[in-house]
């Protein structure tokens, strides 16, 4: 069985892109797991709670893709929206005040009922402490400027002002939508100095 890699088969959108700088991309629809909260995601118990559901139900739709569907892969990035209603705390890195949205993709070929049967096996078989937060949504992100992170997440503010700067001053675009990052490395076993991070911004 060949076991799928979003990786490398989604490589535009999750492949390491520093090669290539900031570029455009056009995402696709994607449908996701999602779970919504708020706070600093090194202190708050509701940011743990919520990527602990998340992979939970996601491992959970890998084994029935495996044995039900014979179709393996590995399990997508872990991605977050994060937007502040005050930008000014959102400048100031005052992570305590910032809205975010946690999430991870789930492939095409995944049906609705498989995923509502994965979400009952996890209630009964875990009941994780975000699984009543828990919503499959389909994102429709459109075009977008990215640019490969790598070092702390606390040092991504020059490169994400650069990605601003150069799609309002070169192309003319205006920014919309909410600041998205998708986590390449797991911060538990990578040094903060090599972690890599997809930084992307919708455009119009």
């Amino acid at each position: 069985m060949d076991k799928v890699d979003f990786k490398k088969s989604l490589k535009a959108f999750y492949g390491p892109t520093k090669a290539r700088g900031i570029h455009l991309v056009d995402v696709p629809p994607m449908r996701f797991l999602m779970i919504d909260g708020q706070g600093d995601p090194n202190t708050a118990s509701s940011y743990a709670d919520a990527v602990a559901t998340l992979y939970a139900v996601a491992y959970a739709l890998k084994f029935a893709s495996k044995t039900q569907l014979d179709k393996d892969y590995a399990v997508p990035p872990l991605e977050g929206l994060w937007w502040s209603r005050d930008m000014t705390a959102f400048a100031a890195r005052d992570k305590d005040k910032w809205p975010w949205t946690m999430m991870l993709m789930v492939p095409e070929w995944v049906g609705p009922r498989m995923i509502d049967d994965a979400i009952t096996r996890t209630r009964e078989k875990k009941a994780p402490a975000a699984l009543d937060k828990l919503r499959v949504e389909l994102f429709e992100e459109g075009r977008a400027i990215q640019a490969l992170h790598t070092g702390s997440y606390d040092e991504e503010g020059p490169l994400i002002a650069k990605m601003h700067e150069e799609a309002i001053e070169r192309h003319g675009f205006s920014l919309t939508g909410k600041h998205h990052e998708i986590y390449l490395s797991d911060p538990r076993r990578v040094a903060p100095e090599k972690l890599r991070t997809i930084l992307r911004q919708p455009v119009k």
